[in-house]
């Protein structure tokens, strides 16, 4: 991008002051007991737009990866800047038990951070989609989280960090307090531990 004003800061002296007591008829200063004058203050004028700030985020925060041959487009917010906090994803769209509870979790979530669903892709599609719209963590809900004929629920997701692309299974009935760990940017402290749990 090169270089771009982000705030604006002017001086302006105490001509503003000065002006408007001109035309008011109002005098606009104060009496300096130390020095027993009387001073007419000088403005200071900050200028700084949401749009010049949202764009230094942006571009601080974009980057293009190479992955397995194929490129990695990460929009690397930090998780309090991220508008999607969570996406919350199904690892089979026609297994109505995974999508159930996908969608359950997701409304769980949602209470605290903004969590999305999405199951309209693969899982690696998604994956790079949320990568590049800034998501810092999805959750994905497979057949060892709900079980099937051969073998019993663990009630466990794998939750996968955006920028590392690390994964780490967690119990969902510790989900909530996980991600809230995972938001204060304790990957590494939480992801050791859930592996061994």
């Amino acid at each position: 991008m090169g270089w771009s004003e982000l705030e604006g800061v002017a001086n302006r002296t105490d001509f503003d002051l000065k002006q408007h007591t001109q035309f008011s008829g109002k005098a606009l200063e104060y009496f300096d007991e130390e020095t027993k004058q009387k001073v007419v203050p000088y403005v200071i004028e900050p200028s700084a737009g949401a749009d010049r700030a949202t764009l230094a985020f942006l571009v601080d925060a974009y980057r293009e990866e190479e992955v397995r041959s194929e490129r990695r487009v990460v929009l690397r917010f930090h998780p309090e800047l991220a508008p999607v906090k969570i996406a919350v994803l199904p690892l089979l769209k026609k297994n109505d038990r995974i999508v159930e509870t996908a969608k359950r979790l997701m409304l769980d979530l949602r209470r605290r951070w903004y969590s999305v669903y999405d199951d309209t892709a693969s899982i690696g599609r998604l994956y790079r989609r949320q990568d590049e719209v800034g998501t810092p963590f999805c959750v994905t809900v497979d057949v060892q989280t709900v079980g099937d004929d051969n073998s019993p629920p663990d009630g466990k997701v794998t939750i996968r960090d955006r920028d590392s692309m690390e994964q780490v299974r967690v119990s969902m009935d510790a989900l909530e307090n996980v991600m809230a760990q995972l938001m204060d940017g304790k990957w590494n402290e939480v992801a050791p531990a859930a592996s061994k749990a």
